[in-house]
């Protein structure tokens, strides 16, 4: 139930600012505008877990990587400044590759959870729960390509 979330988070705004658009022209939101706009959503959403959850999060880490909690909060921070940073236009390009090296980099995490079922995001439900999060990890690395490095705000709209 939390993918189907955190999708809706990611995806809807892109939609639902698509619609707006359509039926008030002046606004001329780019694509690329709109899907920052469920980028960050999802961003800050998920960093918030980081501090809200954080002995859960700790828990998704094998046993053996040291400092757990302070690593979960790192990357929480991470994520945070990555949502936001996809605003800054000199920025964006090298937010967006790092988003993305962050993305890959926490995937391991995800498999070592589901593999140790632990008991948080759905990762309990065992291996057969990478059939799902692990497409999604995908789906959010190219959101965050599309929304950051692919030049797709060619018309004029209110980020320019």
């Amino acid at each position: 139930m939390l993918i189907l979330f955190l999708l809706l988070l990611l995806v809807g705004p892109y939609f639902v600012l698509a619609f707006l658009s359509r039926w008030f022209p002046a606004l001329k939101l780019s694509a690329g505008f709109r899907a920052r706009v469920g980028l960050t959503l999802f961003f800050l959403f998920t960093a918030l877990g980081h501090f809200i959850r954080t002995d859960q999060m700790a828990q998704m880490l094998p046993p053996s990587v040291p400092y757990r909690v302070e690593l979960i909060h790192l990357t929480g921070i991470f994520e945070i400044l990555g949502a936001l940073g996809v605003w800054i236009l000199r920025l964006r390009k090298i937010v967006g590759v790092l988003l993305i090296i962050m993305l890959i980099g926490i995937l391991p995490s995800n498999i070592y959870a589901a593999l140790a079922r632990v008991e948080f995001g759905g990762h309990g439900n065992g291996p057969a729960y990478l059939l799902i999060r692990v497409p999604f990890q995908l789906l959010v690395i190219w959101w965050t390509y599309l929304s950051t490095l692919r030049q797709n705000d060619s018309h004029v709209n209110i980020d320019q």
